[in-house]
């Protein structure tokens, strides 16, 4: 094996164990195989490093109608019809649009002066710039009415009283997606884990929110075009700039370009990512082993969170 696909091999046994572990039974077992599998890994080694990742490799196999559920399948479907399942890895990414990341993000939305003007880096359709319409539930307590309902369990906080009031909603992406358009909703069910029925209902549910009033979606780099997007907000809101899980796609050297773009700008900045990706000094321990996302707000860390918005342990 060699040394690229060595790294590929710990990536996706890490996977295996830190993110699909209790999560995704299908995806767990799928990574693990993946892992030991000196042909798909040297096949995966053709590739820029971006395009190896288990997210987008089994999102692709889905999107063509290729097996998830058995390793042997997939091996079977994944390396015969590797041209297929390459272009589509060299031409498509990650764009999970988890509209469950509201609910995490709330309790510092709601507590920023109102009214806010939303503006996503790393947007995808755009389904996570609308905390204000969707519902939440943590615990027993109810926020808003109708449909999607977001489920997040809370700790170390009181649950927000209140949805925010957003009077202007934008999005920055190398690569937008269309909620109205049936292919890029395809897309983003295709990268949807396999077992996950409740999370196939909430991305319809807030396409259908999303699709009644589009958001602004620009077509740009986080780093170039952010401040020219920024300038467009409406006087008179708070301006904040937000992301989910989007730096780990970006080089170091443009991650610090990022961070010191965003705090020059007017407002604030919400970031939720790793803690290797977006570091801070002096994190508690994560409440367990599975993976982790901090939650900070204008650079201070404030809670761990799960990728898809299920829980959010505070610590601020």
């Amino acid at each position: 094996m060699t040394g690229e696909s060595a790294t590929t091999a710990v990536g996706y046994a890490e996977f295996a164990v830190r993110e699909a572990r209790g999560v995704s039974p299908a995806y767990e077992r799928l990574a693990l195989a993946v892992a030991r599998d000196a042909a798909l890994l040297a096949l995966l080694g053709t590739l820029p490093p971006a395009a190896r990742q288990p997210n987008l490799l089994f999102g692709v196999v889905r999107f063509l109608g290729g097996p998830v559920e058995d390793p042997a399948a997939f091996r079977d479907f994944a390396t015969t019809r590797w041209p297929t399942v390459e272009a589509e890895l060299r031409t498509r990414a990650t764009q999970t649009n988890e509209p469950g990341r509201c609910a995490v993000l709330l309790p510092v939305l709601a507590a920023l002066p109102q009214p806010l003007a939303l503006l996503e880096v790393g947007a995808s359709a755009g389904l996570c710039l609308y905390p204000d319409r969707y519902a939440y539930r943590y615990g027993e307590d109810l926020l808003g009415a109708g449909e999607p309902v977001l489920d997040c369990t809370l700790t170390g906080t009181a649950p927000p009283d209140r949805r925010p009031e957003v009077v202007w909603r934008a999005g920055l992406d190398l690569n937008p997606l269309d909620v109205t358009d049936p292919a890029d909703v395809a897309w983003l069910d295709a990268l949807i884990w396999p077992e996950h029925a409740h999370r196939r209902a909430r991305l319809r549910a807030a396409a259908s929110v999303a699709a009644a009033d589009p958001p602004l979606l620009v077509r740009g780099d986080l780093v170039d075009d952010l401040p020219a997007l920024a300038a467009r907000a409406p006087a008179g809101a708070t301006l904040v700039v937000f992301h989910t899980a989007v730096l780990y796609l970006v080089p170091p050297p443009r991650r610090a370009a990022f961070a010191e773009t965003v705090r020059g700008l007017p407002g604030h900045w919400i970031a939720n990512e790793a803690p290797s990706v977006l570091r801070h000094d002096g994190l508690p321990d994560p409440p367990d082993g599975a993976l982790h996302n901090v939650l900070a707000l204008d650079g201070a860390p404030l809670a761990w969170t799960r990728p898809h918005g299920q829980e959010l342990a505070w610590f601020g």
